[in-house]
């Protein structure tokens, strides 16, 4: 077996020789000397945040941005790859259509009747693929080689059979390899580069044979690979390497010496691209840090949501960013004495508070008497007057959607939060109530909360209702 490094993207692989790659990794393919990509956007991680306009999926803004990026990021990877002399294989899978956000917002009418339109525009699976292909959906089994099909006439009769077109490609497209058996649509072709780079697209085929696979309760993915899928593997890889040296024996190109990039050999022509590449390059620097900077932003505008899901010092951050927001002068307390999650306070009132996240359960006991035991040792320090009112912030069974979270806290902890007059706050809860204020600045709901929070005692914080706005959000595609 050829010890040439092979990458494969979006297709799984019975053998080790093959490195697999998910699709929604940003992974550089300057690393591979061989590449298996298969254009397949997965439900995950883009299954969250999404609904359907005009019968297709439409994501939400976030999940918009993370499946363009990915797109991008395999259309340069593929680029790059294609011009530094690598053969890609592309496995033509179908195509799969999806609405994401332009970032584009319109807005009509005032007040709390106001309309925000939120622009979206359609793109599909093959915008990770740089060159068009104009790809329609089909399907179908009877295919023949062209001319140019010769040079993988040993992959085609040992796979030909197991491969189905699910797209047909542009009539114009240059080199056809291979056609339907009626009519002579292109369904693959042979792409070379001058660098000697190759992009090979070839009618898809992928190991979901029912004899490449048998169930098994012991493997993480419910099955195992057979013996057949292993030794199917085996050949296709062979297959894939004799189709890579055959297109660089007919590009035997020697790469440019050091000395013979020197200056003194350019010619007018090469320094004029170069001035414009400079031009685009530059262009292009400013361009990354704009979008750097507004990742950071988008990272720090995000941390409000670490009450959904987080734990430990992150979900305090986030506790007391939502806090502030609700007009609280809110932080962490540390000396060489005593350490607090935070203290907060208002001028309804002073308040110290623990915060606890658990991945699968309810809030216990355990950081209740934490609390108990930090109000007291916040009322021995000498500039405190009088003692805090304690409330306990939990994220219960954070690692799982909202809806089907259980009860908060146990009865345990309720029992003794009655006792001792603690607030306990759902983390989620409060995430909602600073949202709204953040996006209205709506003071006068920010004194409920704050004076909610303040009068709760002995059981969990029942925020007031979040008015209606009336403002509405839909999606309209401008394609």
């Amino acid at each position: 077996m050829s010890k040439k490094s092979i990458f494969s993207v979006g297709l799984e692989w019975p053998i080790e020789e093959v490195t697999e790659i998910s699709f929604s990794d940003h992974i550089s393919l300057l690393d591979a000397d061989i590449i298996v990509f298969n254009p397949v956007v997965p439900d995950y991680p883009y299954y969250y945040g999404r609904d359907e306009y005009l019968g297709k999926p439409c994501l939400d803004d976030s999940n918009s941005f993370a499946l363009k990026e990915t797109l991008d990021h395999w259309k340069r990877e593929i680029k790059e790859a294609f011009e530094a002399g690598k053969t890609i294989f592309i496995f033509l899978s179908s195509v799969q259509e999806v609405y994401v956000a332009t970032g584009d917002k319109t807005h009509s009418g005032t007040g709390r009747n106001q309309k925000t339109t939120r622009i979206v525009t359609l793109i599909n699976n093959y915008k990770a693929v740089p060159m068009d292909l104009a790809p329609v959906n089909t399907n179908g089994t009877a295919m023949k080689l062209t001319k140019e099909g010769s040079l993988i006439a040993a992959y085609w009769q040992d796979f030909g059979s197991l491969s189905t077109y699910k797209v047909i490609l542009k009539q114009d497209i240059k080199s056809p390899s291979v056609t339907t058996k009626s009519g002579d649509k292109p369904v693959g072709s042979i792409v070379r580069g001058k660098s000697g780079g190759s992009l090979v697209l070839l009618p898809y085929f992928g190991f979901h044979l029912d004899e490449y696979s048998s169930e098994s309760e012991d493997s993480e993915s419910g099955y195992v690979w057979t013996q057949e899928a292993v030794q199917a593997g085996k050949r296709l890889l062979s297959h894939l390497v004799d189709i890579d040296k055959a297109l660089k024996d007919n590009f035997d190109r020697t790469p440019m010496p050091q000395w013979a990039k020197n200056q003194i050999y350019l010619s007018s022509k090469e320094r004029e691209l170069q001035g414009g590449l400079l031009v685009v390059e530059n262009k292009l620097e400013e361009l990354t840090q704009e979008k750097e900077a507004l990742i950071t932003k988008l990272h720090e505008a995000g941390y409000l949501k670490g009450l959904l899901y987080e734990k430990g010092p992150a979900l305090e951050i986030a506790i007391i960013e939502s806090l502030k927001i609700l007009g609280f002068t809110a932080s962490n307390y540390k000396d060489s004495e005593s350490e607090f999650d935070v203290v907060f306070e208002s001028q309804e009132g002073r308040l110290l508070g623990e915060a606890e996240g658990k991945d699968s359960k309810a809030i216990n006991i355990d950081k209740l008497r934490q609390l108990e035991m930090n109000i007291h040792e916040d009322f021995a320090r000498d500039e405190v007057s009088a003692m805090a009112k304690g409330v306990l912030f939990g994220n219960a069974y954070r690692l799982t959607e909202l809806a089907t979270r259980g009860e908060y806290f146990t009865d345990k902890c309720l029992t003794a939060a009655k006792r001792s007059g603690f607030a306990l706050v759902r983390t989620p809860d409060l995430f909602f109530a600073s949202k709204h204020v953040l996006e209205t600045q709506d003071e006068e709901f920010a004194a409920q909360c704050r004076k909610v929070i303040i009068e709760t005692s002995g059981s969990a914080v029942t925020f007031p209702d979040i008015p209606l706005s009336g403002n509405k959000v839909d999606d309209v595609s401008t394609t």
